[in-house]
């Protein structure tokens, strides 16, 4: 292998450490903006000052923000995510639950969008100029250009209001049956299907209409080759490694797909969770909520970034 790869790769990693730490920060200077004081929400109107100012001090709140800062990123380094101040309760039990929620609608999303696109995207670059890639095309257009909670809003219009076929809610707790788990993934599935997959359908087939346009493709055609044989056994096994890439920056849009998701249709997830630690100003809650979410994100980026270097011709 050439030495430049290893190098590029740890690069790579190195890079998205750096950001995560600068994340950190970000995201703890975010939280301190907030309006309100902590104590005081906790407290109530009726307390006095000097309570406010002992619960302060009890909290570590009256610290200054280096310090607070410091002492909150050791504890993320140790796993330590600290201790909800609305709940009074662990960090990490409060978002166990909701995190494996989280978890199973990305992976029920990752599971449909992925053979979904992937056959769409090279379809589209087969039959490039068609009217099927036309059509296809102009979809993606216009699913691009419309919010993902404007999607979310219409999908609850169109099947819950007027045709009553699924609920407007999401609630992981009435799940029953095979029946009941469809109906609840339904909403949520269909508006994060939508955010990712037509970024995934553009990007496998600008990788495929690349490969199919180089020379030995062309070779291929020439021989008699027939135009599903030329793409299954010559051309897709070289844009692995771009598709791959595509599959991995497609699914980094569900971080964001997710919250809005979560709040609009009421899922019990993390998002849902952090959405409603705002209202407390619970600081813990929402800081740990949001570097899940940054980790997640960054995983994503890096391993896109980690296919794209060791699918590089040139670098082998």
């Amino acid at each position: 292998m050439n030495s430049t790869i290893p190098r590029l790769v740890l690069g790579r990693i190195g890079v998205a450490i750096v950001t995560l730490l600068i994340v950190s920060a970000v995201v703890f200077g975010a939280t301190q903006m907030l309006p309100g004081d902590v104590a005081e929400i906790l407290l109530g109107q009726a307390a006095t000052p000097e309570a406010v100012a002992g619960l302060r001090k009890a909290m570590h709140l009256d610290q200054p923000a280096i310090v607070q800062y410091g002492s909150w990123l050791w504890g993320l380094l140790r796993g330590d995510l600290g201790t909800s101040y609305a709940n009074n309760m662990p960090v990490a039990q409060l978002i166990g639950g909701r995190l494996v929620n989280t978890l199973r609608l990305g992976a029920v999303t990752a599971a449909i969008a992925v053979p979904l696109a992937l056959s769409l995207g090279i379809a589209t670059a087969m039959y490039r100029g068609s009217w099927f890639d036309r059509l296809v095309n102009a979809l993606i257009i216009a699913v691009i250009s419309v919010p993902e909670f404007m999607i979310a809003t219409l999908a609850v219009l169109v099947f819950a209001v007027w045709l009553k076929w699924l609920p407007a809610l999401s609630f992981g707790s009435d799940v029953d049956s095979i029946a009941d788990m469809l109906r609840i993934f339904a909403m949520p599935v269909i508006t994060l299907l939508c955010v990712i997959c037509a970024q995934m359908i553009r990007m496998t087939r600008a990788a495929m209409i690349g490969v199919l346009d180089s020379p030995y493709v062309e070779m291929a055609l020439l021989k008699g080759a027939s135009r599903p044989r030329m793409v299954l056994r010559h051309a897709l096994p070289n844009a692995v490694g771009p598709i791959v890439n595509a599959v991995a920056l497609s699914l980094s849009y569900l971080v964001g797909g997710v919250i809005i998701v979560e709040t609009v249709f009421n899922y019990p997830g993390i998002a849902r969770l952090m959405v409603d630690s705002v209202a407390t100003r619970d600081l813990p809650l929402i800081q740990s909520c949001a570097m899940i979410f940054c980790i997640g994100y960054l995983i994503l980026i890096t391993v896109a970034d980690v296919i794209a270097i060791l699918s590089n011709p040139r670098l082998r």
